[in-house]
């Protein structure tokens, strides 16, 4: 039997299976090609609407948010409040540690007290050295009572006197030191500014919660509050689309991925200043470099299906042609 030749028979035998895996692993891998039904239905102009001007926004509270912090950093004690509470214009959201602050109140209280003790001291010193002078003052004898000790009892009342006001001068210095103290003690429970509702609360009882957390520089705000009655609608409008949009009447907006629900809003305001674009829709096409005008709409009462911070589409009417 012949020996098989490696370049002639054993070769393109090697090829030919090659040829037959590559074109099998090439048939199995494509992507496939078939064309699915749209998963989202994209936002479209309300029917029956002449020419409008389309522009993304964001859900917010009629206050605009309000980020809550302390100025008095420390360990919070105590949580008045919970997420989705209303609150009242001065109703407690929470507070930090006041021990050193309640220390102090009684101190300043104490000293007070000890203070007021030297007050009645002083006026019955007062009242002492002033019937001594007129008892020296009525002797007419003037080999029984020296002038100089009539001038003496003079200025033992004189100098009584000085020592009240001295005394008078000591409680009120302490009763300011109280006022601070209390203040202080005031500064340590945190507030509503206003009635609102809250929206979110980062910080929990035995947290240290830092002096100045607003949400500056990236921090992340104690909690957050707004007004929800009415909710409102930050609209961004292209700035190269200004000109043509028609600032003042109502507009039509649609949750993000709910484009068949419509609602009609109606207008509240115009910002004055244009800004950069924030609200992102994440779509491949759109373009970020852009400066917006924010149009702010007010929803109807009693619209329970939008909620802070959620995104919509809307849909604002453009100028008539002349």
């Amino acid at each position: 039997m012949s020996r098989l030749n490696f370049s002639r028979q054993i070769l393109p035998i090697i090829a030919l299976v090659g040829i037959i895996l590559a074109a099998i692993f090439i048939a199995t891998t494509q992507p496939d090609r078939t064309l699915d039904a749209a998963v989202e239905t994209p936002a479209t102009p309300p029917a029956g609407a002449r020419a409008v001007i389309a522009g993304a926004g964001v859900v917010e509270p009629s206050s605009e948010l309000i980020e809550v912090g302390t100025d008095v950093g420390g360990v919070v004690d105590r949580l008045f409040v919970a997420t989705g509470d209303r609150v009242g214009p001065g109703q407690p959201l929470f507070s930090v540690d006041s021990r050193i602050a309640r220390a102090a109140i009684a101190e300043a209280r104490a000293r007070i007290a000890r203070l007021r003790t030297n007050v009645t001291a002083a006026q019955t010193s007062i009242t002492v050295a002033r019937r001594q002078a007129a008892l020296y003052a009525s002797v007419s004898d003037p080999r029984a009572v020296s002038r100089q000790e009539v001038l003496t009892r003079q200025g033992s009342v004189d100098d009584a006197v000085a020592q009240l006001g001295v005394a008078l001068a000591s409680v009120r210095e302490a009763q300011a030191q109280l006022n601070s103290a209390e203040v202080d003690l005031a500064r340590r429970t945190v507030r509503a500014s206003r009635a609102a509702t809250v929206l979110q609360v980062n910080v929990r009882a035995g947290e240290f919660a830092p002096a100045g957390g607003q949400g500056g520089n990236n921090i992340t705000p104690l909690m957050v509050i707004g007004s929800t009655d009415p909710l409102h609608v930050r609209l961004d409008i292209d700035e190269n689309e200004i000109e043509r949009v028609a600032v003042g009447q109502g507009a039509t907006i649609s949750p993000r991925g709910a484009a068949g629900q419509r609602t009609r809003v109606t207008f509240v305001r115009a910002e004055p200043l244009v800004v950069p674009k924030r609200s992102l829709t994440n779509s491949a096409s759109e373009r970020v470099d852009v400066r917006v005008l924010q149009l702010i709409y007010a929803l109807p009462a009693g619209t329970g299906s939008y909620y802070v911070g959620q995104q919509v589409d809307g849909f604002v009417p453009a100028k008539a042609r002349r």
